[in-house]
């Protein structure tokens, strides 16, 4: 990682950076399926995830089996969820900050004989992609690693096509008012306001760690601009369900994560 890039200065370059040390160092949500899993989905039996565990119910999808359908994989490259569904016949488009968690949808393309298109950007300035371009976006859950999640849900409906979905993966913000280091041990002491930063949150002493360790800075933003922004956005929840991380403690005491299906009216 460059130790040279401020994430106060350019917080869209430090998260590259630290996303790219996170697939050398094989995070979960760096490591592509396998080609078990894609014959699977070939025959019709796949699920993907937008939050830690619970999979995507299945009516939340197109038929595609049917006319063509094209799928935006927004800030969810890894090698997950588009190669799932490039298999079951979408086509898909991925576009993410990370040029190696770009790679490995590449690699498993390229392994599987799936057309995928890569484009590398910044999840809140979808201004390659045009208009009205997709079906369904999914958009696994990532905008915690962005200050301002109303310019993405912004984004997201300018590109999608009147009809189509947005299915998203949220964390709760009631995660972020806790210590961190303490609540991995099970103590929960509030020590944060929401919305939170990585950036302004932290003491010094915990933001170097994080530095330390090649951690992408995080957000935690408000139920409003999380659930509200999409409405103002132009879309309609139609959906929603919530998850639990089994890692975390605190999800033995609260769902830790959202998911959302939203819907640009025609």
């Amino acid at each position: 990682m460059n130790p040279n890039i401020d994430p106060a200065a350019d917080i869209v370059a430090y998260n590259r950076a630290a996303w790219d040390s996170q697939v050398r160092k094989g995070n979960r949500w760096t490591v592509p399926v396998t080609p078990e899993e894609i014959e699977r989905a070939r025959e019709g039996d796949w699920s993907i995830v937008l939050t830690p565990e619970k999979p995507v119910p299945r009516e939340w999808f197109p038929d595609f089996n049917g006319e063509p359908v094209e799928v935006l994989c927004l800030a969810g490259s890894g090698g997950q969820q588009a190669p799932i569904l490039a298999a079951v016949g979408a086509k898909v488009t991925v576009f993410d900050n990370s040029p190696a968690q770009l790679s490995q949808d590449r690699m498993v393309a390229e392994r599987e004989g799936l057309d995928i298109k890569l484009v590398q950007g910044d999840m809140a300035d979808l201004s390659e992609l045009a208009d009205e371009s997709f079906d369904l976006i999914v958009h696994p859950c990532s905008n915690c690693f962005v200050p301002n999640v109303l310019p993405v849900w912004k984004e997201a409906s300018r590109v999608m096509k009147p009809g189509g979905n947005l299915l998203s993966g949220i964390v709760n913000p009631v995660v972020y008012l806790f210590d961190e280091q303490l609540m991995e041990k099970g103590e929960f002491k509030v020590c944060h306001k929401i919305p939170y930063s990585d950036l302004t949150s932290l003491s010094d002493k915990q933001r170097q760690a994080y530095l330390n360790d090649d951690e992408a800075f995080c957000f935690g933003h408000t139920l409003a601009d999380q659930l509200g922004g999409q409405i103002e956005a132009g879309l309609v929840l139609t959906g929603l369900f919530e998850d639990r991380w089994s890692e975390w403690p605190i999800s033995d005491h609260i769902p830790t994560f959202i998911a959302t299906k939203a819907t640009k009216l025609k």
